[in-house]
């Protein structure tokens, strides 16, 4: 399991042939083995239209609502990041947070990330769906498989630029209004204000830092996760994944995604630097701001994001996956060797 979308060789058997009759309804018995469900059973038929859409809705919801509820995390790192003589680590920053706006301080910026990455998530994880597939078919059921990491990171990536298009205008609002307290408290008050003092640019200044940050970030966070479910089905998991239940899938899937986050911290934390700066000010380019906070200036904050993705991307799989199985969407399992392959082994 694992994976939303897992082997290409297996996505391309499924929407060459199979089609998956509909099913009777939605949930199902979270302890049987997952592969123990008959295509009767799916709700969907794989590679559709609606079977896209309906990925694109659990990526909605695992991005929207896991951003939101680190909002207080973010706001920290932000500030962290923009003005670190005042905030000087991630606990003193709660602190002095609270000091200076109180409790609901923390909430700041709330509307924007919501909206925000809920239209990220669904472009983000609907179109790797759409990639990814259209990929494998390209390349074949044997090239797909051997090259599938190349699949995988190709796939997100382009999924990963569009949907920043859609975050890109609701970024520039959340670090407006977290990091400059005096300009606008709310999404109504920032909007406006910001399209009257530097009109549509303000909203899409920010779209190619934000590439340079989650373009690598996502490509990470999909590869690695497609990969180290691979791993820990083959070399921790003491069953066959087929023999797992729903519950126990669900669990690598936790696991791979804390995995996934830790690493895509680490590739995406300089340019998430200078995203925060930018957005802040007027008038800065992103190499400016890049040569003003120099090598070490982009790394403020790391271990406070470190934290934040880490959790924040395994609570995305988990939310993804769980969404597919309250739905009933049909899964293929982890990606395996083509029998063609192996014959000629």
């Amino acid at each position: 399991m694992g994976s939303p979308t897992h082997s290409p060789s297996v996505a391309m058997c499924d929407t060459h042939g199979s089609r998956a009759p509909q099913a009777r309804g939605a949930g199902g018995d979270w302890g049987r083995p997952w592969t123990a469900a008959s295509p009767e059973e799916y709700s969907v038929e794989f590679g559709s239209t609606r079977y896209l859409l309906l990925c694109g809705l659990g990526g909605m919801l695992s991005c929207g609502l896991t951003h939101t509820v680190i909002v207080p995390l973010d706001l920290v790192k932000c500030r962290m990041q923009v003005d670190p003589d005042k905030y000087k680590g991630i606990f003193s920053g709660f602190g002095v947070t609270v000091r200076d706006d109180g409790l609901r301080g923390l909430a700041r910026g709330w509307a924007p990330t919501f909206l925000g990455y809920s239209l990220q998530g669904f472009f983000k994880f609907g179109l790797y769906e759409v990639f990814k597939m259209h990929y494998a078919q390209l390349l074949g059921e044997e090239k797909a498989y051997a090259w599938r990491t190349g699949v995988y990171l190709a796939a997100s990536a382009s999924a990963e630029f569009f949907a920043d298009v859609a975050l890109a205008p609701m970024e520039a609002v959340k670090v407006r209004v977290q990091t400059q307290p005096d300009y606008a408290r709310t999404l109504r008050a920032a909007v406006p204000r910001m399209y009257e003092e530097e009109g549509l640019w303000a909203f899409y200044k920010g779209v190619a830092p934000l590439w340079m940050r989650q373009i690598p970030y996502t490509m990470m966070k999909f590869a690695c996760f497609e990969r180290t479910v691979e791993a820990l089905y083959k070399y921790v998991v003491p069953k066959p994944q087929s023999q797992c239940t729903k519950a126990e899938q669900l669990g690598v899937t936790f696991v791979a995604g804390y995995i996934a986050g830790v690493f895509c911290a680490f590739v995406s934390h300089p340019a998430d630097s200078v995203v925060s700066v930018l957005n802040k000010e007027k008038g800065s380019t992103a190499l400016q701001v890049l040569r003003r906070l120099g090598p070490m200036g982009v790394w403020k904050g790391l271990f406070a994001r470190i934290i934040m993705v880490g959790t924040l991307t395994a609570l995305q799989w988990f939310i993804y996956d769980s969404v597919k199985v309250y739905l009933k969407l049909p899964r293929p399992p982890v990606a395996q060797e083509p029998g063609s392959q192996k014959k000629h082994k």
